[in-house]
């Protein structure tokens, strides 16, 4: 697989370009983003398998996304759709993709073990229980978040792409994992670019609206913050799951992006 190496603005047009394809059908885009979030949490919420079973399932979850994701970007999904177009690249390539889901458990595992042991033993996830509103346990919170990211930034790169080179290339997983990430450390101004983006509209706006607010009134702060979480869920989401399938036809296969956002 030859991947292109991109300049920084196409990480900000992946997000732009997501937003596009949204809007050209927002209830499907919409319903597949929650269907792959409820699918996420029924698997967490599976007494001892089911953090093991979730990231054996993710590359084929976000193949069906992807799929979706095609069929609107190609004008297909306002036809009458059947299930065989969500599961293109799943039926001849399940085994391949398990695999795939095998080495996301790993890296899991891995990311898990190297955490526990710079938080002192304890698992990242006992931090659930801080306060974020508490200046001090705020700065523990946000400390450990960033060092969790920084532990988890090469399985990030090296599964960006994964689940659609095994897929729809037909891309061996050790050699889509190694593409992967070589594609993502290729094009890591891109995805800085992607990075800041997602922050500023994600993180940076809401929290400024939310401090706007906090100036007028309480309740006002509450409303918002409702409001924010809805639209982060049924517009966010979305967007974010098409704009990964965006960067991977952009780095792999067309150079579109560009033009269209």
């Amino acid at each position: 697989m030859q991947a292109r190496t991109l300049p920084a603005r196409h990480g900000v047009l992946w997000l732009i370009a997501g937003f596009r394809l949204f809007r050209n059908n927002p209830p499907l885009l919409t319903a597949l983003a929650l269907g792959y979030l409820f699918l996420v949490v029924c698997l967490n919420l599976l007494p001892l398998i089911g953090p093991f079973l979730l990231p054996l399932a993710l590359p084929a979850l976000a193949v069906i996304v992807a799929n979706g994701c095609r069929l609107v970007e190609g004008g297909r999904a306002g036809r009458a759709l059947a299930a065989g177009m969500f599961t293109h690249g799943l039926r001849g390539q399940g085994a391949p993709l398990l695999r795939l889901g095998g080495l996301h458990l790993l890296g899991s595992l891995a990311i898990l073990g190297i955490g526990m042991a710079m938080e002192g033993g304890s698992s990242p996830t006992s931090l659930a229980g801080l306060d974020p509103g508490n200046p001090e346990e705020g700065e523990k919170v946000l400390a450990a978040m960033l060092r969790l990211l920084v532990i988890a930034m090469p399985a990030i790169m090296a599964f960006w792409f994964a689940p659609l080179l095994t897929a729809w290339d037909g891309v061996a997983p050790m050699k889509s994992v190694f593409f992967s990430f070589v594609a993502s450390w290729r094009n890591w101004r891109a995805f800085a670019a992607y990075g800041l983006a997602v922050a500023l509209v994600a993180v940076v706006v809401p929290g400024l609206l939310l401090i706007a607010a906090g100036l007028i009134s309480q309740p006002l702060v509450q409303a918002l913050s409702v409001a924010l979480r809805m639209v982060m869920v049924f517009v966010g989401a979305p967007v974010m799951m098409a704009s990964v399938y965006l960067s991977y036809r952009d780095v792999f296969h067309s150079p579109q992006v560009n033009d269209e956002a």
